[in-house]
């Protein structure tokens, strides 16, 4: 049996409760409209899923675990479809609630860096 090479060290988040506190991804504003684009995807193949899973038309004759993997391949399809061609409007609004929170974090950022002016009384005796 062969000793197993040490892996160095992986960068931990640097949050509480694993979630990095990194957003530079978010600065760059087709990679928020990417997010929203693929958010938008997820958001409408969960809502087809649930609307497949009401069965209000049972298939009896053709009812197959292949037929249910066919089904939701096609339901993947079709909500990757509809956001791209006929988006709901939720990824875009995630995109510009995105977008107002980081410029509202870069302005506090610049607001917490600049120096407070120094009052030009101080020192002066009346």
């Amino acid at each position: 049996m062969t000793d197993v090479p040490a892996l160095p060290p992986v960068n931990a988040p640097s949050a509480v409760g694993g979630i990095a506190t990194d957003t530079s991804r978010l600065s760059n504003r087709a990679n928020l409209e990417a997010a929203g684009k693929k958010f938008e995807a997820v958001f409408t193949g969960m809502m087809v899923k649930a609307m497949r899973s009401t069965h209000l038309a049972e298939d009896g004759l053709f009812a197959s675990k292949g037929m249910n993997t066919f089904k939701e391949m096609q339901d993947t399809q079709v909500a990757q479809n509809m956001a791209a061609h006929a988006p709901l409007g939720i990824g875009k609004a995630m995109t510009e609630f995105l977008a107002k929170s980081q410029a509202g974090v870069e302005a506090g950022l610049a607001k917490s860096t600049t120096p407070a002016p120094a009052a030009a009384d101080e020192g002066k005796t009346p």
